[in-house]
């Protein structure tokens, strides 16, 4: 079954450099595990609840892979150039 993590993004406006190097980086920590972007920013219409920022889905072959590259040393070394920047809620989910 796929791995998916969902990130809620609330980033500051303008985005800092250091997030742009952090976009620039990201794809490469992902290949190695088969991360996919289904969902990089784009128009959110919310229904229910509030949603405040953007949305990232990326998909993995399994939730071990997911897990794999979340604590993978590539993207430990990365991540900060997010987290000090942009305030987000990070899940990893099981679907089809």
């Amino acid at each position: 079954m796929a791995g998916y993590v969902i990130a809620q993004l609330r980033p500051p406006d303008p985005l800092p450099p250091e997030v742009g190097r952090y976009l620039e980086l990201v794809q490469a920590t992902l290949d190695p595990f088969g991360g996919t972007f289904l969902v990089h920013g784009g128009a959110l219409e919310v229904r229910e609840g509030s949603w405040p920022g953007d949305a990232v889905v990326i998909r993995f072959p399994d939730v071990e892979h997911a897990r794999g590259w979340y604590e993978s040393p590539e993207y430990v070394r990365i991540r900060p150039l997010r987290t000090d920047h942009i305030d987000c809620d990070v899940v990893i989910v099981e679907g089809d």
